[in-house]
């Protein structure tokens, strides 16, 4: 789906209408019963330690967006990856709740092919200092819930891998961190291509990936044992497929093929994503039953929704559980000018499901965060729960925490139609080396229907 993004708004003096009390946490943790033994929520942002993932450690920080900036409408669909020339810059953009500004600094952590911290110095992947002042940053204008708006570019960096890009408060208390993949060009080719399961009815539901290297143009040792490689469905980290060995070593050839017969390299299709316009409350935007526009912060009650599992498959374009931030209630950047509402969702079930059930996506981090955490009531067999959202048109959908992980299948299905974006992370450590390079990288769009 092609969503224009409003164009830049000039610098307005800042105006906040009514200052936020308390941290917005968990909306949902007071109705939510107790687990035996336990709290009646875990609190996502109670721990500070610095984790080396897609994390946000403070409550007021809010709509975190990590994205190539190529100058394109929808730009922000661009996941944090660029090749090593960095021609076109990573962006980091994010909301800090409250009527005050502070002051916030960002530092980059190079990590290895297992986002573990590398033990390289600062002036091996950088030629810099190591901390970056933010000095650009707006105040929301005529918003109900204030908030000053935060943008920054990363830093060129001289080695290909895996960094932290990791924004700290004062003292160097964390507040968020984003990975970001810098990934070297020419040294192997890629090839990425939609393969079919060999299986009877998952070849209905399942989406399988194969793939091959060929390492011709540059010299690898025992490259079936050190070449190492990540396959990821939609930029998500949290299913990606790790620790997958080479099926076939063509020494001549120069070349490695990873073709699988155990679904090693296959995905649940699912579902397009469900969706949501909220970038009007003058207005139901699309999914939406009710809008209270007075209230503080301002509140939308989303349609009841139900489980697609079962159902026939639906196509229609959408944006891979991404999210587009807009204001369509004022002229200007949304940036600034679109306010935060308290976003309540419907999900019907005729019985509770055997594990905790939350919205998942890019408004998520793609988490099970207690914010976006449902509660079943039995009597009305149906699930609750509250979210804020800023302005915008959003994916997500339904998953069920289970102990593999979150699992989307219960409530949306799997298709094979579905269109699904992947890519392929190659790394590779030289002998001698002590970081482990991104030395090829290829993305594959699966049943594509559009430009």
């Amino acid at each position: 789906m092609r969503l224009s993004l409003l164009p830049p708004l000039l610098l307005l003096a800042a105006t906040a209408c009514v200052p936020l009390g308390t941290p917005i946490t968990d909306p949902n943790a007071a109705r939510r019963p107790a687990t035996p033994g336990q709290q009646a929520a875990t609190e996502y942002y109670a721990d500070k330690t610095l984790r080396y993932q897609d994390y946000t450690y403070d409550p007021n920080v809010r709509t975190v967006q990590c994205y190539v900036a190529t100058g394109q409408p929808n730009e922000v669909f661009n996941p944090p990856v660029v090749p090593i020339t960095q021609e076109a810059p990573v962006m980091l953009e994010f909301d800090v709740l409250g009527g005050q500004g502070g002051r916030l600094t960002a530092k980059l952590v190079h990590c290895d092919v297992n986002w573990q911290p590398s033990v390289l110095t600062d002036l091996q992947f950088l030629d810099e200092i190591n901390e970056q002042l933010i000095t650009d940053y707006r105040a929301s204008v005529n918003t109900r819930v204030p908030y000053f708006h935060y943008r920054l570019r990363l830093p060129r960096v001289k080695l290909s891998g895996n960094y932290l890009w990791v924004v700290q408060g004062p003292g160097g208390t964390p507040l968020l961190s984003r990975r970001v993949l810098v990934y070297e060009q020419g040294g192997v080719e890629v090839f990425l291509k939609q393969g079919i399961p060999v299986a009877g009815q998952e070849r209905y539901t399942l989406q399988q990936l194969d793939f091959g290297i060929r390492y011709a143009g540059m010299q690898l040792v025992n490259p079936a044992q050190e070449v190492k490689v990540v396959l990821r469905q939609n930029f998500r980290w949290d299913n990606a497929k790790v620790n997958l060995r080479p099926t076939f070593v063509r020494d001549a050839e120069r070349r490695l093929d990873y073709q699988y017969f155990n679904f090693e390299n296959a995905f649940p299709a699912l579902s397009e994503f469900r969706f949501v316009d909220l970038r009007t409350f003058r207005s139901l935007g699309v999914g939406v039953a009710r809008l209270n526009p007075e209230a503080t912060p301002r509140q939308a009650e989303l349609q009841p929704e139900a489980t697609r599992l079962g159902q026939a498959y639906t196509q229609y374009d959408d944006i891979n559980g991404q999210r587009v931030i807009e204001s369509r209630d004022f002229v200007g950047n949304g940036n600034t000018t679109a306010d935060y509402l308290s976003v309540t969702f419907h999900l019907r079930a005729s019985e509770a499901a055997p594990g905790p059930v939350y919205v998942l996506g890019a408004l998520s981090d793609w988490q099970l965060k207690d914010e976006f955490r449902l509660t079943y009531d039995a009597a009305t067999q149906e699930y609750t729960g509250q979210a804020l959202l800023k302005q915008g048109y959003y994916n997500y959908y339904y998953a069920t925490q289970t102990p593999q992980g979150p699992n989307s299948v219960v409530w949306e299905g799997s298709y094979q139609e579905t269109e699904n974006q992947y890519d392929l992370l190659v790394y590779y450590r030289p002998p001698g080396s002590r970081a482990d390079l991104l030395i090829g990288y290829q993305r594959l769009d699966v049943n594509q229907r559009r430009p």
